[in-house]
């Protein structure tokens, strides 16, 4: 048995934010992270299409979980990296005089 499709009520939101762009930016911070938020992005407007609003809202949820996730590793990683040239650089030069 096929069910037919029914369109979204009328009164629910249609703009369900999908948060693709801050995925697409936490693909350069943290990849394996900012797949997993460039793909739950990417399920939102589909979701929100079939008429699947807690599905969309679910998935908004995660994709912005995941890209913030992605950020702020990518940020924190380059300041240990930053931090740790800077005490090395620092060291050496101690270490020449």
């Amino acid at each position: 048995m096929a069910q037919e499709w029914t369109p979204p009520p009328a009164g629910t939101p249609a703009s369900v934010p999908n948060y693709l762009i801050p995925a697409i930016i936490s693909l350069f911070c943290c990849l394996p992270v900012g797949i997993a938020g460039v793909i739950f992005a990417a399920q939102v407007n589909g979701k929100v299409a079939a008429g699947d609003m807690p599905g969309a809202l679910n998935s908004s949820k995660k994709a912005k979980m995941f890209s913030y996730i992605a950020i702020g590793l990518g940020v924190a990683l380059w300041a240990c990296y930053l931090i740790f040239f800077v005490v090395i650089g620092g060291i050496s030069i101690l270490g020449n005089k």
